[in-house]
Formats: structure tokens, C-alpha cells, sequence
């Protein structure tokens, strides 16, 4: 996986469309522009820390018609190649993607305004996946801990405060999930919750199954649930991240699963933080039909 290189940790972030992203996307911005999508293309979208490598492994299965063997050819960044990734010494996401086999599944965490027009020209299928604002918040700060291609957080409190001022990579959360909300409107998006995952998997399954035209029995089903629960994926090569070097992700400061539970957010705000968080949470999304839940 690895090129020759070295990472320069810790780039500033850069701005794409207004939008900030973690610095070395703008230096193959111009190889994502010109991506050229295929009818037959699957997109999974989310905002950064959404169950994104969660809902990936459940879909590789479910195409894989629940075959474990087969999704554990790869890593999963191998295997579903991140778009608009960018950093010296590795393959871009647009070099995996462009010689691909279709179909191809691909992973974005662009804005509905970022990504390529060739996706809604060829009528791809997009699953978004959303997840409530506070655990994104924890998840997204102990994430830009241990991941230096992204600026240092500093602090719980600095980092929270520029998260709620859309100051961090792939910028405002209230943006990104009203704006794919919006798109549900006018193209065949599946729009999943982390929480109702966590609720229940297997209704969830069922509902990216029949949303992408397989049917695949109750036995997969079960099977899929059982390969994808988080203890699993926590210890799974081909899904932990563990095979990405140090100078990436530092797993030692914080592993890049962490907990995956609804409610983490209680053990990092304070009840000062949580209250201005919700004032501001709900000045950003008035007007909007979104709905989340904060606990299970």
C-alpha cells in the first residue's frame, strides 16, 4: 500500500469549495474534479466519524452475498477507496478508483455542493449515514488525536469550539447532513442513522439490502450482523485500521475504534458545554425535519 515518502504531519487545513478539508486533499483536487462516476457506481457518504467503516464492511458483505472469505481480500481502505484521499508515500483515492472493476464502491465524505456532477448525471446510488452531534464531536476529537494528516485538536474545549464553528476538517456538521437531507428529495439516496444501527442492526441490513436490489436470505443476514458487530471490526485487520503506518495513524494515542456506543458524549461535556451546545444546536438546525437521538 505503501509509496516511497514521508508524511508531513499535521498540514493546516485547506479549503475546497469554501469547504475546510484536511490539507493534503487540495493537493489532488484536481484529479477528484475530473473523476468520472459509472452508472453502476455505489457512493457512501458521510460526515467524518458517522459509522463509515461500520456501514462499508456491512455493504462489502452484503455484494460479496455475505462470503466473509471475500471481504477479508483486502483492507478496507482497499476495498472501498476513499475518493478524495490524498497524502505522500500512499495511492490516491482517485489511482484505486479509475482502473477499478465495476461496480465500484466508493467512499466520500464531500458535502452535497463538493461532490463530482458525474455522480447525479449517471443516477448513482448514495447511502448516507448520519449520526448525532455530540458523539461525532467525541469521536471526531479523539479521531484528530491519533490521525496526523489532520491539524492538532488542542484541547477537548478548543476543539469543541471550532467543531461547533465548522472549523475542522469537512467543516460544518449541521451542513453536511441537512444537505444530504435535502438531496433525498430530488435522487436515490439511502439515508441511514447511527442509532438506529446500534438499535437495530438487522432491520438496518435489511433496509441497505433492499435498497441496493439483493436478496440475500436470513441466514446472511445473521451472518452479516454477527461478522460486523463492533467487537469484531475492533479486532479485524481488515477493518481496525491497524495496518496503516504510525506516521498516519498513531493507534497508540487513540485507537481508531474506540468505543462505537450512543452516549459517549456524556462522559466528555460538561453540563456548560452541553447546555451552550444545545442553544446553538438548535438556532442551527431550525426549520430542518432531522431528527436525532443523543442516548438509546
Amino acid at each position: 500500500m505503501e509509496k516511497e515518502g514521508e508524511v508531513s504531519p499535521r498540514p493546516p487545513l485547506a479549503y475546497i469549495r469554501g469547504v475546510p478539508v484536511y490539507g493534503f486533499v487540495g493537493n489532488n483536487w484536481a484529479e477528484v474534479e475530473g473523476f468520472q462516476a459509472r452508472p453502476d457506481d455505489l457512493l457512501i457518504c458521510t460526515y467524518p466519524k458517522s459509522g463509515t467503516t461500520w456501514v462499508s464492511e456491512i455493504v462489502d458483505l452484503i455484494l460479496n452475498n455475505g462470503d466473509v472469505e471475500k471481504t477479508n481480500r483486502d483492507a478496507i481502505a482497499i476495498r472501498v477507496p476513499y475518493l478524495e484521499f490524498a497524502a505522500p508515500g500512499f495511492p490516491f483515492g482517485t489511482e484505486l478508483l479509475v482502473n477499478a472493476p465495476s461496480p465500484r464502491f466508493i467512499k466520500t465524505h464531500m458535502t452535497v455542493g463538493m461532490l463530482q456532477k458525474t455522480f447525479w448525471e449517471n443516477n448513482c446510488k448514495i447511502i448516507y449515514v448520519a449520526r448525532n452531534a455530540k458523539d461525532v464531536a467525541v469521536s471526531f476529537y479523539h479521531f484528530d488525536k491519533m490521525a496526523l494528516l489532520h491539524p492538532d485538536p488542542g484541547t477537548w474545549d478548543e476543539f469543541l469550539e471550532n467543531y461547533m464553528a465548522g472549523k475542522v476538517s469537512y467543516g460544518s456538521w449541521y451542513d453536511h447532513v441537512k444537505g444530504w437531507w435535502e438531496k433525498t428529495k430530488d435522487h436515490q439516496i439511502l439515508y441511514l442513522f447511527y442509532e438506529d444501527l446500534k438499535e437495530d442492526p438487522k432491520r438496518e441490513i435489511r433496509k441497505i439490502m433492499q435498497f441496493i436490489e439483493k436478496e440475500l436470505g436470513e441466514e446472511i443476514v445473521e451472518r452479516i450482523y454477527h461478522h460486523t458487530m463492533f467487537c469484531k471490526m475492533k479486532d479485524n485487520l481488515m477493518t481496525n485500521y491497524k495496518t496503516v503506518p504510525t506516521n498516519v495513524l498513531d493507534q497508540k494515542v487513540s485507537p481508531f475504534m474506540r468505543k462505537g456506543i450512543v452516549g459517549d458524549w456524556k462522559n466528555h461535556f460538561t453540563v456548560a458545554q452541553s447546555e451552550r451546545f444545545d442553544e446553538d444546536y438548535k438556532k442551527k438546525m431550525a426549520g430542518s425535519s432531522l431528527r436525532f437521538r443523543t442516548e438509546l
